[in-house]
């Protein structure tokens, strides 16, 4: 069976079976901070296990792709070196939110493996958990396998959780013994032990406790089943592989990176792990890259870059000397592109990107592999076999040679690094760049507060928004917080948060704004100073009570600040605009990496590399404004997400939508999935100007922009600008006037520079005259007001060309402080110390002063002791 074939019998499977057919979650997690990536099956279904959401079928079954390459579970530095190892991956699983338990888990795996993929049932065993007697009888009961084969272990091995509280059970794992010619070949080898001879192919995790703090199991009220199995991994059984790179999932790619390099794959032990890491890792990027991530120093971006620079430095190994990895997406998008079409879509970005960020890479990769190989031959020959944390810490310093790289080179060699020494040199130098990266940990909104919106969300169901249609409606208080606590009433003064079964406020979400405005009873005031959204669609109204007092279950009237949503939909529709433009003119690989719409203005994120020209910003404005002339008719549609995508609406790989989604299309020009408000035609947006574009990451760009009312007001404030300069220039041609006074200007300064010139010269050779011989030494004290620093500086220069050998000391007097500048021939270096000589001089007239043994300088503001202070270098040079 091909791999393509073993995917689509186990969906079909279950889909028999009465399962949904859900598809892939993104490997980016949206709403759950404590995860950098999709690492399982069952995260996508994570709301419905711990009964925040309602799942909308029982019982499902997906084919997820998920990342282990960052955080608790990563993967990343034994992929290239075992046979199973990964880190993008693709889990196969099966679900029940409290539908179907032990019994049918257990029988479906069997069936599936044994009737299905034709698994011999003699080289099959199930692991479960030591105290779980019910899963021991359910496998005799209910399958055809060998009382011997059932084997208990511990918890580690099968009892899973999903963090220190929550849902948790123990779990159940089909393993196969691949024989002993896969083994580690020890006496005490079995099920349990870590060689490839015992591998675990299916975890079926039996979720039937809660447990809390105090680490105490209770019964859940709905067991669930959650299981997981590699399709890479199942696909190397079934093809009789001894490896998951030997697989049909792997062969175009492998084989395209022995076509490039002319290494063949399987001949080389050492250069057949190098291939497996670019296989790998070129996979992995492909995806991340197509959702729209980009690489940077922290979070997802820099475990993005760390496997980039991983691979980078393997296809070194294998000979490539110039940026490589952007040619392999093909090869990428011939193995999975029909199964996941976005890598298909976004393939010229991706390519763009890595290309970009492996050509910025290859001169540290070089340099630095240079130096470390040759560190570890040194330390090799002296039988030294641990890298010192100060050489590694100097090479990530100096060069930006990452540390895991130093430490898989290490490992390469049968060495290790010293990575305490490490970190101490980093806290020694108290840099903020460390290499390395923390998961994010949860943020928000507190957990009572939640808890209170997921309770006020199950019992009335979400907020619903009239704010499409209405900026004014009727509504009911279904729920008040005061102080992250619910309240019956707020009073007079108080401020709170207000949750209505219906309104016409806009909650911020997708980059827009909140909405402001009033709520209002018969007897109470109610300023609404913000408004914000819940994962789960529960509006909040952020309040201070003006007057009186409002209860829950009052009936109250919402009116919504006109002016400031009208300006806050004017942006909104501009970015739809500009996101368009910034697509035509600059390339498909443009996407939106964030954005911010306010009444006041726009900003807009998208991936581009190079920084707009001012012909670019001016196509791009031009090209919004034609099309705010056009007056283009925006209309919304209610659509099925399928026919949403074949129509062509563009959605954000860092949004989580649902089976119908909103599209918003400008007449053909523009078309976006959005949750948010628009104008009703692209005429109401008013002038659209640019006011500022910058980079604020690594190939991500940020535009600011305004329309309408401010729009006019940022022209009209350049124009009387422009205006008062041609006045005061009294000139209608401004900027030709402006170039012809800065000639001229650089005219009389370097006019005044000659003069200058010759004023010293002339000068310098009139106070040779008072030239004093202490000691032996030639001693040439000036005083000479008016100069600048610089000045200072050459007019002692031309003094020390005249001098020959000597020491010179100058000061000068500009508006209210003195520098002091002094000078030693390098012939008397040995003997005098400017930096001292001059120390002596300021600390005289109350200044401070240092330097080096030829020259120093220094300064004070007691200009009266000037005078006395330059007598004091006689003195120290006679001593």
């Amino acid at each position: 069976m091909k791999s393509k074939e073993i995917k689509d019998s186990f969906l079909q499977y279950f889909q028999l079976k009465s399962h949904a057919l859900v598809k892939s979650a993104a490997l980016l997690p949206r709403n759950d901070p404590t995860l950098l990536f999709t690492n399982a099956g069952m995260v996508q279904f994570k709301g419905y296990f711990l009964g925040t959401d309602t799942p909308p079928y029982p019982r499902a079954t997906s084919c997820q792709k998920c990342m282990r390459a960052g955080g608790k579970q990563s993967d990343i530095e034994n992929v290239g070196f075992t046979a199973r190892h990964h880190t993008f991956f693709e889990m196969l699983g099966n679900f029940s939110f409290g539908d179907y338990f032990k019994r049918d888990a257990i029988v479906y795996a069997w069936e599936l493996l044994t009737q299905w993929f034709k698994l011999p049932t003699d080289k099959l065993y199930a692991s479960i958990y030591e105290d779980d007697d019910e899963a021991a009888s359910l496998w005799l009961q209910h399958t055809s396998i060998s009382p011997d084969r059932v084997v208990r272990l511990g918890a580690k091995d099968n009892f899973w959780q999903m963090g220190d509280t929550g849902p948790c059970g123990p779990c159940s794992e089909i393993i196969i013994d691949q024989g002993a010619h896969m083994g580690c070949g020890k006496p005490d080898c079995k099920v349990g032990c870590d060689c490839d001879r015992y591998l675990e192919l299916w975890n079926l995790v039996f979720m039937q406790y809660e447990k809390d703090a105090n680490n105490t199991l209770t019964p859940l009220p709905k067991p669930s089943i959650d299981t997981g199995m590699g399709l890479e991994r199942i696909t190397a059984v079934i093809q009789q592989k001894p490896s998951n790179f030997d697989t049909d999932i792997f062969a175009p790619i492998i084989g395209a990176i022995s076509g490039a390099t002319g290494i063949p794959y399987g001949r080389d032990r050492h250069q057949d792990s190098s291939i497996r890491v670019v296989a790998d890792h070129v996979r992995c990027l492909t995806f991340l890259l197509s959702e729209g991530l980009m690489p940077a120093n922290e979070g997802r971006g820099y475990v993005l870059r760390r496997i980039i620079r991983r691979a980078s430095r393997h296809a070194r190994v294998l000979g490539m000397d110039r940026a490589f990895l952007h040619s392999l997406v093909p090869a990428v998008i011939e193995a999975m592109g029909e199964a996941y079409p976005e890598i298909t879509i976004n393939s010229q970005r991706s390519e763009d990107i890595l290309r970009n960020e492996e050509e910025r890479f290859f001169r540290t990769l070089q340099k630095g592999t240079e130096i470390i190989d040759g560190l570890v031959r040194s330390l090799q020959a002296s039988n030294r076999d641990v890298i010192p944390g100060d050489e590694v810490f100097r090479l990530y310093d100096t060069y930006g040679f990452p540390l895991e790289l130093s430490v898989e080179i290490a490992r390469e060699n049968a060495m290790t690094v010293d990575e305490a020494g490490f970190v101490q040199e980093m806290e020694r130098q108290k840099t903020r760049g460390k290499a390395s990266w923390s998961e994010q940990q949860p943020h928000g909104l507190p957990a009572l507060i939640t808890s209170l919106y997921n309770s006020v969300a199950k019992i009335g169901g979400e907020t619903y928004f009239l704010g499409y249609e209405f900026l004014e409606s009727e509504a009911e208080v279904r729920l008040l917080l005061r102080d992250s606590e619910g309240v019956d009433t707020l009073l007079e003064g108080q401020h709170g948060e207000i949750i209505l079964d219906k309104t016409p406020f806009y909650g911020e979400s997708g980059g827009q704004a909140g909405d402001t405005g009033i709520i209002t009873t018969q007897d109470a005031l109610i300023e609404v100073t913000d408004t914000k959204k819940t994962h789960n669609n529960l509006i909040i109204h952020k309040v201070v009570l003006k007057r009186g007092q409002i209860g829950i279950s009052d009936r109250v009237t919402c009116r919504v600040n006109e002016q400031d949503r009208l300006a806050t939909m004017r942006n909104h529709s501009a970015t739809h605009l500009l996101h368009a433009a910034l697509r035509n003119l600059l390339g498909e690989h443009v996407k939106q990496a964030g954005s911010l719409v306010s009444p006041t203005r726009l900003r807009f994120d998208f991936t581009h590399f190079y920084q707009l020209s001012p012909a670019d910003k001016d196509a791009i404005e031009d090209m919004v404004n034609e099309r705010v002339i056009d007056n283009l008719k925006v209309n919304t549609h209610l659509m099925d997400i399928k026919d949403a995508m074949s129509y062509g609406a563009m959605a954000l790989f860092d949004e989580k939508y649902g089976d119908i989604v909103r599209v918003v299309e400008m007449d053909g020009f523009s078309k976006e999935f959005c949750g948010g408000t628009h104008c009703r035609a692209s005429g109401e947006i008013g002038p659209f100007v640019i006011v500022s574009e910058a980079s604020i990451a690594s190939g991500v760009r940020r535009i600011e922009a305004l329309t309408g009312k401010r729009a006019l007001a940022h022209i009209r404030k350049n124009t009387q600008q422009l205006q008062a300069i041609a006045q005061t220039l009294k000139t209608e041609t401004p900027l030709e006037k402006i170039l012809t006074l800065s000639r001229h200007t650089r005219e009389l300064e370097k006019e005044l520079e000659r003069l200058k010139h010759k004023e010293m010269t002339s000068e310098s050779s009139t106070v040779l005259d008072a030239i004093t011989e202490v000691n032996g030494v030639k001693t040439l004290v000036v005083r000479k007001d008016g100069l600048d620093q610089k000045g200072l500086r050459d007019f002692a220069d031309r003094l020390k060309e005249r001098l020959g050998s000597g020491i010179i000391l100058v000061a000068s007097t500009l508006d209210d402080q003195t520098n002091f500048l002094c000078m030693v021939t390098k012939d008397l270096t040995d003997r005098f110390d400017a930096g001292g000589l001059l120390k002596a001089v300021a600390s005289a007239a109350n200044g401070r002063g240092g330097g080096k043994r030829d020259m120093a300088q220094g300064g004070t503001r007691d200009n009266d002791k000037v005078n006395d202070a330059l007598k004091k270098i006689y003195d120290v040079i006679s001593r």
